[in-house]
């Protein structure tokens, strides 16, 4: 009696098991498609997105549009010569300007603040900071730098490039030093290497591919902010590469031209749209490569 009892009370343990791997293998079936559409749908707007910018982009690649001036309203040819070099000048000396400050800044939160009271604030605020819409930012630079010199300036949209970059350089340069082991820093300790040497020499050394991986996509990040420079630097249709005044820049350069009734500026924008997306893709390929390479 005990034996039937006990079979009967096993194949019904096993009837349970079997129901309830059948319902997990059910819900594992339905997260797994719900996934994979959204992964699909997600996809198929992205290259929707690259395809229409290839195809429309492509036709208003020429050699004028790296040797000619943006030309006036309603006029055929012309180029972007001038706000591809305004543009290389924001981001050339936005990348200056912020990647030694994100680097110092992280550099401060990986080794010497780790969870001091300011370290916490600062992360509290380059938190905030990595958050913000860009057009706060410009808005902000706007406020305080515009404002008081009565003008648009090159320099303006220099700053304001820079404070998007510089979040980013910390949080990265911060991240990749803090996977370095402790093992490596207490070995130089006992070896009698001062702090600052240690450093230089094996914590940063180490974790450097990391860094100018972070550099890049900050790199990348700026290149078609177009809110922050509306507020600072504007646009201009001529040649110039005084930043103490209003210059031309590709991200600017595109949003009127796209809003505009003109065929051939908007030709010109597809161009531009197409020569920034390439320029952030390269970027984007080139930081994975980097960090691949170290990682490897």
């Amino acid at each position: 009696m005990a034996t039937v009892e006990h079979f009967t009370r096993s194949a019904s343990d096993t009837e349970g098991r079997r129901k309830k791997q059948a319902g997990r293998r059910l819900v594992n079936r339905i997260a797994l498609f719900l996934s994979m559409s959204t992964m699909a749908f997600g996809l198929f707007w992205l290259c929707w997105i690259l395809v229409a910018t290839i195809v429309r982009g492509f036709d208003g690649m020429s050699l004028s549009l790296f040797t000619e001036m943006t030309p006036p309203p309603n006029t055929a040819g012309g180029g972007l010569a001038n706000a591809l070099a305004g543009s290389g000048l924001l981001i050339l000396w936005a990348t200056i300007f912020g990647t030694p400050l994100g680097i110092l800044a992280g550099i401060y939160l990986a080794e010497y603040g780790r969870k001091s009271l300011l370290a916490e604030v600062i992360r509290f605020i380059n938190d905030i900071l990595l958050s913000a819409p860009s057009i706060v930012v410009g808005l902000f630079v706007y406020t305080i730098v515009v404002a008081k010199m009565e003008h648009f300036s090159g320099w303006a949209g220099v700053i304001a490039l820079a404070l998007l970059q510089v979040p980013i350089v910390i949080r990265t340069t911060e991240n990749m030093m803090r996977l370095v082991p402790d093992t490596l820093r207490e070995a130089a300790y006992a070896l009698g290497t001062p702090k600052w040497k240690m450093i230089s020499a094996i914590t940063f050394k180490a974790s450097i591919s990391g860094v100018i991986t972070g550099v890049l996509l900050a790199v990348a990040r700026i290149a078609g902010e177009t809110a922050p420079l509306l507020f600072t630097s504007l646009s201009n249709q001529f040649w110039s590469t005084d930043l103490m005044q209003p210059i031309a820049n590709l991200p600017v350069t595109i949003f009127k031209f796209a809003m505009s009734p003109f065929s051939e500026w908007q030709q010109l924008a597809w161009a531009g749209v197409l020569l920034i997306t390439c320029c952030v893709l390269l970027l984007n390929i080139i930081a994975r490569i980097i960090f691949a390479k170290k990682t490897y």
